[in-house]
Formats: C-alpha cells, structure tokens, sequence
C-alpha cells in the first residue's frame, strides 16, 4: 500500500510539472528600465494572461550584465518553464546557457538581438536590424549631401559587440555609403570620415559622454549615428551645452514616442522604428504552440529570422529612402 502511495504522489509530482512547464514562460531582457523593454515585458504579460500562462520576468541590472542573465536562464529551467524568450546582454557568451535550456526541453527563443551563431536559439523575432541601420544611413547621405565633407561619430552599445549593435552599426555604415570591413564586427573600418566608434551602454548618461569625446576628437562632427534613442537623448544634451544643435545630423534605432516625439522636436533627425511589444507577444504565442504541439515557429521566407518589421520615421524624407512622418510615427510608437 505504502509503495502503491509512494508511486501516486511521484506521478501526480510529475503531472503538476509537466502542467507547469505547459503554460509558464520566462522573459530575460537586458534591462527593466529601458523603455524598450518595459514595453516587451508588457506585451508579453498581456498576450501570457490572454493565452491563461504564467509569465515570470528577470532583467540584468544594466545593458551587459550577462551573468545576472545566465542566472535567470538557469531558474527558469529549475522552474519547469516551457520557453524562454531571451534579449541577451552577450551573444555569444550566452550560448552554453542557451543550449542547456534548450537540452532541459525548453523553447528558446531571441528576441530583437540574434544570438551568435543565429541558430543558437530555436527561432528569432526582431527588427531587420541591419536594414534599420541601412534606412537611417541611407537618409543621413542624403541629408548631408555632399558625402565627403562628413565627420562621422559612432554611438554604440558596449565592447562586447551583441550582433544588434554590430547589425545596426553596420548597416548605418553600408546605407551611407562607407565600405565595410568585416561585417561581422564594428571598427575595422579604414575610412577617414569617422570620428571614432564610442560605447553608451545604450543609455543617456554614455550618450553625453560619448558626444564630449567625439567633440574633443574633432569639433566639426557632423552626423551621428547612436545605437538607440536613450543615447541620442543624451547626446543631444551635450550638444546643446556645446552649442551645435544645428550643426550635427542625429540619426538612431528605436521608435519609441519619447524618440519619435524627438524627431517632431528637430532633436533627432530620424529613426527606424521597430515594435518590441509584437515580437514579444508572438514570442509568447510561439511558447504557448510549443507546449501544445511541439511546433517551433518558422522564419520569415527567405531571412534566418522572424521578420517584425521596421519604419523609417522623419520630418524631413529623402528622395528614394522610404518613410512615415513623426505624426505616423507617434500613432504606432510604444513607451
């Protein structure tokens, strides 16, 4: 009797964690205070309460805290979670990490920022984050006009080169008419026009000093290309205290309104928005098919991803470079 029990209660453990993994997912961003991914953490807690989920959230305490990550990934498998959807710090760091969620039998899924290598993760969900940065590069060549006279400032994430900053970086570069080195990495680049590549930890306070340092290095800068809107806020403010408002062409990668209400402002000249709560809501909707069915998600056709798509927002469109206008903008931004 007492072996028949023992049985029961080790089946119905079984049963409660499978029922567990079934309808429970985590989301790991780089942050919780970025407003990019405050709006991911709450279209994923719409879309996990509308398909009856449990959705459990982590964050690093800043854009690189790959560790905090690690940990997160590392209780979401202790916790039977059935998928995790995963804004990683270190691309490529976190990969073993990735792999053993994915050995447990989680869904793995990157959001916005691939993994490296891509297939790392089951799927991805972002913005063509190479074309986001070939849209604003593309408007800022035409803006400029004569490409020769440019004195470029570069604004990006941080060392470790997480293939978002490297894509957007890159495609900026290729838009606007500058030859590439390995497209993999950012700063190989020979050509002259650039300032220098500086780091922001995608936030205000290294927008403002990374534009002190660009201003320091050569005083007639005159287009900058900044990682997200966060850097660009903080760059404009230096830019103000220097006086050179007018005399800088501030493009970024975001959408959101703060940034998209910057643009009606003349602060930014233009930006790529993207739509980080339909890539989480997807993402929990993937998880969701995955317990039910087992069914991964698949690519867009033709791309190693799922392609949430990008806009081109300004005031100020470029003959041959598609757009909306801030006023568009604002009706579709997020934070």
């Amino acid at each position: 009797m007492k072996t028949l029990l023992t049985a029961a209660f080790a089946a119905t453990v079984a049963w409660s964690g499978a029922a567990f993994a079934e309808t429970s997912v985590c989301l790991i961003t780089k942050t919780d205070t970025n407003p990019f991914f405050v709006k991911m953490r709450e279209g994923a807690e719409a879309k996990a309460a509308e398909l009856g989920m449990t959705l459990k959230s982590f964050a690093g305490k800043i854009d690189g805290d790959h560790e905090t990550q690690v940990q997160a990934i590392e209780t979401c498998i202790l916790d039977g979670a059935s998928g995790i959807l995963l804004t990683a710090s270190d691309t490529s760091s976190i990969v073993p990490a990735v792999k053993q969620a994915r050995d447990a039998g989680l869904l793995v899924i990157a959001l916005d920022t691939p993994l490296s290598p891509i297939d790392a993760a089951d799927a991805t969900f972002a913005t063509d984050n190479f074309l986001a940065g070939e849209l604003i590069g593309k408007w800022a060549a035409g803006t400029i006009g004569d490409t020769s006279s440019a004195k470029i400032g570069m604004m990006n994430i941080n060392v470790s080169q997480p293939t978002v900053g490297v894509l957007r970086n890159q495609g900026f570069l290729q838009g606007f008419g500058i030859d590439l080195g390995d497209p993999a990495k950012w700063g190989d680049e020979t050509d002259a026009r650039i300032v220098n590549n500086e780091v922001t930890n995608a936030n205000e306070e290294g927008g403002r000093k990374s534009m002190e340092n660009l201003l320091t290095m050569d005083a007639g800068t005159n287009v900058l290309y900044t990682i997200n809107e966060p850097a660009a806020a903080g760059a404009h403010e230096t830019l103000k205290d220097f006086g050179k408002v007018d005399d800088v062409i501030v493009v970024s990668v975001d959408g959101g309104c703060p940034g998209v209400q910057a643009v009606a402002d003349g602060a930014i000249g233009a930006t790529s928005q993207q739509y980080p709560l339909l890539m989480a809501s997807l993402g929990v909707e993937a998880v969701k098919a995955w317990a039910d069915t087992g069914a991964k998600p698949e690519n867009t056709p033709g791309k190693d991803f799922f392609d949430t798509g990008v806009a081109l927002v300004t005031d100020n469109p470029v003959d041959g470079v598609p757009s909306i206008s801030s006023a568009e903008g604002l009706e579709l931004c997020w934070g």
